[in-house]
């Protein structure tokens, strides 16, 4: 799977998870709780689906230290190698 292709799937995810967030354009650069304005249970729900969609385990510590889109893609992405 491509950078590219966990990025599109990602979005997705955010937008089923928070609606509110589809007029939104997210990009790899999006800080996630700022720019969204998710809020910690968004967070926790896109989080699952997340790991759920891709099939990894990423640590609630490591959650804690990605902050954009770009963040999450590339543990998703190092995962899945």
């Amino acid at each position: 799977m491509t950078r590219q292709e966990i990025m599109n799937r990602t979005i997705e995810i955010v937008h089923e998870c928070v609606p509110e967030t589809e007029e939104q354009e997210l990009k790899e650069s999006t800080v996630i709780n700022t720019d969204t304005a998710i809020d910690s249970m968004g967070f926790t729900l896109i989080i699952c689906r997340l790991e759920a969609t891709f099939g990894v385990k990423i640590p609630d510590r490591q959650w804690q230290k990605l902050y954009t889109l770009g963040d999450v893609v590339s543990a998703i992405e190092k995962r899945l190698k």
